[in-house]
């Protein structure tokens, strides 16, 4: 049995990651900044251990670490800026490091490796180098991106109005991947650390075009849904980050071997595009809320 700390626990990825250690057996202890949340004690209720950390206050990350296995580590620049990313992401390995762990297992994004020159996938691939010199054993999982921001935001307005809003042509493919499969990756590198040692792994679910989400999206919701291409220069007024993104995934695109996590990995359950849309209660999620705030459409949030 192995006890791992679970940073951003009360988000998608953490969230995911912990309740798939949880259901193997494992000892969680969820880390937070608000260990009196709702969503707190909801993995309390779950079997978490729930901890106060902060990326900031080096004195409760180590008090964190003290005594676990493993760590699983998430950063995000939303909320705050890339180079309090970085600094957060650093601060972190360092204090895995001098707790002697056994594993760090560090989630950033797809591709972010390559020379993306999208700023949020940059911040990433400083914390990557970092992990990767600190002496700790490691593994970087690399998610495509998220099917779940397909039910929040900018995107989630359109969807009420009948419109699949989308900064790319509605034939390029991109990978998208949920939190939940994030989380069941995760878990198996976690448990089988020697095997996953010192790699590196994009991975993904599935891999749709626009136009083929706004079909599975509107036979789950029930009503004609029709893709319509966001002109980047729009994204670009509100967002330069984002609108690099959208560019690099036109134009490179956000390859990911799907078929061969699906041999390879059976056991996490991939989930297709469809069953996830299929499984969300669209009339809850389209009869509520107000307009958002775009987040980053590819990554919206990084919980």
């Amino acid at each position: 049995m192995l006890t791992v700390a679970v940073t951003g626990a009360t988000g998608a990825q953490g969230g995911a990651t912990a309740r798939a250690l949880l259901k193997a057996g494992h000892r969680v202890r969820a880390l937070t900044r608000q260990p009196a949340s709702p969503v707190a004690e909801a993995l309390r209720d779950v079997g978490a251990e729930v901890c106060q950390a902060d990326f900031d206050d080096r004195a409760s990350l180590d008090a964190a670490l003290a005594g676990c296995d493993s760590l699983f580590a998430v950063t995000t620049p939303f909320g705050t800026d890339l180079a309090t990313e970085v600094r957060h992401g650093k601060a972190l390995v360092d204090a895995a490091t001098v707790a002697g762990l056994g594993h760090v297992v560090l989630t950033t994004a797809a591709h972010a490796d390559r020379g993306t020159g999208i700023p949020h996938y940059e911040s990433k691939h400083l914390i990557e180098q970092h992990l990767r010199t600190s002496g700790v054993p490691w593994t970087v999982i690399a998610p495509a991106a998220f099917m779940d921001n397909y039910a929040s935001g900018w995107t989630l307005d359109g969807l009420r109005t009948g419109t699949f809003a989308w900064p790319m042509p509605a034939d390029r493919p991109l990978t998208l991947i949920p939190a939940v499969d994030i989380g069941a990756f995760a878990a198996l590198v976690l448990q089988r650390a020697d095997e996953f040692a010192s790699r590196r792994i994009d991975i993904a679910s599935d891999e749709r075009t626009p136009a083929q989400m706004a079909e599975i999206l509107a036979g789950a919701i029930g009503g004609a849904i029709t893709h319509q291409q966001v002109p980047l220069a729009h994204v670009r007024q509100r967002s330069a980050d984002l609108a690099a993104m959208f560019d690099y995934f036109t134009v490179v695109g956000l390859a990911v071997d799907v078929a061969a996590l699906r041999r390879d990995y059976p056991e996490v359950g991939w989930h297709r595009f469809v069953d996830w849309a299929n499984a969300r209660d669209w009339p809850a999620l389209l009869s509520t809320g107000r307009p958002s705030r775009p987040r980053s459409p590819g990554r919206f949030r990084q919980p």
